[in-house]
């Protein structure tokens, strides 16, 4: 465990966050009250903000009447929040590094959505190297992670011209069943074997949100439906072809330049639901296998095959489908580069439309993180190498990237990224990652974000959120409530 001391409650957020890039696997605590620490402690920090500085020191322990291993003092301008918290974080940046020996990819730079820096800078007609150099000095950005991060931003913005951000929306359909819990996941999901008498009830319900979000966006433009979970292909095929045929009557569908359905677990498909999605005119689909390798499939709870992956994904095809997105997680448990690589290269004769390349990110609820002791004996590796051996094999199957965004406690610190073939982008995770247009959100769990179009004084936007209760039966039974939360956030000023 390692400890971090305040003397007053301020940037624990961004302390904790740095700590724990470096330190992933650690329990850390970051206070101003006196706690007692509930594990052996790795070592303990000392953060105290002083009349116009700031002194941080690391200590091998506790005991801080000790010479502390590194210290450093700077001064800062209290007053201004913003420099205050890029010095602080900047100084514990270089401190970390020098204590541990390594370096970050992304430098300080501990926020999920890298690419609104430089996309903000060119929208301001900000030239590479003025952005390369900001990110580098004020984030020690290493130069691979920020030419990405302005690749994907101005690729970025050429997609979003399509979007109307003043009188268009976009709308999310959440599914929250799975056929299993995924070892890594802390999505809402719950197993269909349980829940599948209630599917029915959870739809009506559904239904009823989403007459509600119809009329009340009835003068606006619908560009994007995504529905997604959970898994929605455990929804049998009526199921799916009510859902579809609901959203398909009750909106207009003019201005939707993409409607997407998460195809998601390979177990979950059959022939008669992607029938289905096709004879619906559904335009993109995930077929997510996340590794091509069967052994670390059922370590992480995902009850298909490699085998499975390849028949749906070539059904699929048969059947018409021309935009598949495939999702890859790198940092799998047991996983080594040689088992990522075969995993790529099998999915390189698929040659997917989209592929996903996520890095694990161990969130607290996830599985794998509340029965720790369980799963102590799997390891966990990804590396620069990893990283750069996925972007290779996009690149060689013709797919650019073009979204990304970061999690907390994410495996090496990285990032994960969306690569696409020229036309067949996902406008839709572009939308969810940069906040410019409203996304309304139905169904258990799920999260609606109005964003105001009028800009604040500081050239950032109005964003409140709205959620939905994730217990599917709280859900059926309080969906007059979830209403309610919408009629009250979309009736603000």
């Amino acid at each position: 465990m390692i400890t971090v001391q305040l003397n007053r409650a301020d940037f624990e957020y961004d302390i904790h966050s740095l700590v724990k890039a470096f330190y992933p696997a650690e329990n850390v605590q970051v206070s101003a009250e006196q706690k007692e620490a509930k594990e052996p402690i790795s070592f303990h920090m000392v953060t105290t903000y002083l009349e116009k500085a700031i002194q941080i020191a690391f200590y091998e322990s506790e005991d801080t009447t000790k010479n502390p291993v590194l210290k450093r003092e700077i001064a800062v301008d209290f007053t201004d929040r913003k420099q205050t918290k890029n010095q602080l974080k900047q100084t514990f940046y270089q401190m970390l590094c020098e204590f541990t020996g390594t370096t970050l990819p992304w430098g300080d730079l501990t926020g999920i959505r890298p690419t609104k820096i430089p996309m903000a800078f060119l929208e301001e007609g900000r030239s590479d190297a003025f952005i390369r150099d900001y990110m580098k000095q004020t984030y020690f950005a290493s130069e691979e992670k920020i030419n990405l991060s302005i690749e994907i931003a101005k690729r970025e913005l050429e997609l979003l011209k399509k979007i109307d951000y003043e009188n268009g929306y976009s709308l999310y359909i959440g599914i929250p069943f799975c056929p299993s819990t995924c070892l890594y996941c802390s999505f809402t999901s719950y197993p269909l074997g349980i829940w599948k008498d209630k599917v029915d009830a959870y739809l009506d319900a559904l239904e009823k949100e989403i007459d509600f979000t119809a009329e009340e966006f009835s003068d606006k433009k619908l560009n994007a439906v995504y529905i997604g979970g959970g898994t929605p292909t455990t929804l049998e095929p009526y199921q799916l072809k009510r859902l579809i045929q609901k959203i398909k009557s009750s909106f207009d569908l003019s201005d939707c330049i993409e409607f997407t359905v998460e195809a998601g677990r390979p177990d979950s498909i059959t022939r008669e639901k992607l029938e289905v999605l096709q004879k619906e005119g559904i335009s993109r689909i995930s077929i997510n296998p996340q590794t091509m390798q069967d052994e670390t499939l059922k370590i992480i709870g995902r009850h298909h095959t490699v085998e499975q992956a390849v028949q749906s994904f070539h059904m699929a095809r048969e059947l018409g489908f021309d935009n598949i997105n495939m999702d890859l997680i790198l940092g799998l448990p047991n996983e080594t580069i040689h088992d990522v690589e075969e995993t790529l290269q099998k999915v390189m004769e698929l040659a997917p439309d989209n592929l996903t390349v996520h890095s694990l990110a161990l969130k607290r609820a996830a599985r794998l993180n509340m029965f720790r002791d369980e799963y102590k004996d799997l390891t966990f590796e990804n590396t620069w190498e990893t990283v750069e051996l996925a972007a290779d094999y996009a690149k060689r199957m013709g797919l650019e990237p073009y979204y990304l965004y970061r999690q907390k406690n994410m495996a090496g610190n990285f990032e994960n990224v969306g690569y696409a073939k020229e036309g067949k982008a996902g406008v839709y995770n572009i939308l969810i990652m940069e906040e410019k247009q409203t996304i309304v959100a139905c169904g258990a769990g799920a999260s609606t974000k109005r964003v105001w179009t009028e800009p604040n004084p500081d050239g950032t936007h109005r964003i409140e959120r709205c959620e939905n209760v994730k217990d599917v039966a709280q859900y059926i039974a309080r969906i007059d409530e979830m209403i309610q939360r919408k009629q009250q956030l979309f009736s603000e000023e």
